[in-house]
């Protein structure tokens, strides 16, 4: 069974960044495409980006040159680098398989971009 608990989010101006990290448990973590998804208010969660276990990237339109997802196989850990950030990022941010189980999302953590 893996558990992923995400954290980094928080409150920040547009034009700022932030670093969101997903911590898995779960020896078969480094096997998974892992992705990093977001849910903001009144819309259907969206995939912002995911990576390969090696490490191959894919990002949606709105999020590229913006966002870097990396992961860290060694430490479970997948990270969501996010500079630029737009009043239009606003959403709480989860992580889990790419395509998603649903069994593994977490509580996510919440971003908001101030204009």
């Amino acid at each position: 069974q893996v558990q992923l608990v995400e954290s980094g989010g928080g409150l920040v101006q547009a034009g700022g960044s932030l670093r969101l990290s997903c911590a898995a448990s779960g020896s078969i973590f480094s096997i998974y495409t892992m992705g990093w998804y977001r849910q903001a208010p009144g819309k259907q969660r969206e995939l912002v980006a995911r990576i390969t276990s090696g490490g191959s990237t894919i990002y949606a339109d709105s999020v590229k040159g913006r966002f870097t997802i990396s992961r860290d196989n060694a430490k479970n850990t997948v990270y969501l680098q996010m500079n630029s950030l737009k009043p239009e990022d606003t959403a709480v941010y989860y992580c889990n398989r790419y395509p998603d189980y649903n069994a593994y999302w977490g509580q996510g953590t919440q971003v908001t971009v101030s204009s």
